[in-house]
């Protein structure tokens, strides 16, 4: 077994392990335990009692947090034409056809986003497996196939996050920094909760949320009481 840092040995002792706390208790304890010396990122995750091998019960989506993420975006967008120039206007980062395709196959991976119109959807699905594995490949369901390029790059700019149940049903999300004030991401914790909440399979049985949790890059998880959201 890994051995526990000082730093780490310290945030564990002002955490009661065994208690879920409110989700104010539990932002603060995540502010106050972070020991990075970078910004940090916080992040939730939950884990669901679903099963996700079944269509009607996998979970994925988008959301634009209401304090943003503090993480700023490289987006590209596939697109020609007057797409193309709407995107470069709302602030994309890249855009192109199949000049990107043949970049990213060569193994350029730096952009955070990638935004498609329909129409070029033929030629993004050459890479599919490339984009797939890191959850790049643009989808209806997270808006990022759309002929609405504009907003979609606005958005991924102003904070957009996407979420995916993975095949245990755990969902993880950016929330913010640390050094965002702990108000501004209580809000945005429970922005993203109601949208799980929501989220919520017809068909899923038995306790939907089975554990929602916080934490920092290198912190600590911190056991959240889903009723306090």
């Amino acid at each position: 077994m890994a051995k526990k840092s000082k730093q780490m040995r310290a945030a564990l002792e002002k955490i009661d392990r065994t208690k879920a706390y409110s989700v104010e208790e539990a932002v603060a304890l995540a502010k106050e335990t972070n020991f990075a010396k970078f910004d940090a990122s916080v992040e939730v995750a939950y884990n669901l009692n679903i099963d996700v091998r079944k269509a009607d019960q996998q979970i994925r989506g988008a959301m634009v947090l209401p304090n943003g993420t503090g993480k700023t975006q490289r987006v590209l967008v596939f697109a020609r034409g007057a797409k193309a120039e709407e995107a470069k206007a709302a602030g994309a980062d890249f855009v192109g056809e199949d000049d990107l395709v043949a970049k990213i196959n060569g193994g350029w991976l730096d952009f955070d986003v990638v935004i498609a119109t329909p129409d070029m959807m033929a030629i993004v699905g050459r890479l599919g497996r490339v984009l797939g594995p890191r959850n790049l490949m643009p989808n209806p369901k997270t808006g990022t196939v759309t002929m609405d390029v504009a907003k979609a790059v606005e958005e991924s700019k102003g904070g957009k996050i996407t979420y995916r149940a993975d095949k245990a049903g755990n969902v993880q999300a950016l929330i913010g920094k640390v050094s965002f004030d702990a108000d501004k991401l209580v809000e945005n914790f429970k922005a993203f909760h109601d949208v799980m909440a929501k989220a919520k399979p017809a068909t899923a049985k038995g306790t939907y949320m089975t554990n929602v949790s916080i934490t920092t890059t290198q912190g600590v998880g911190i056991k959240v009481d889903p009723s306090s959201l």
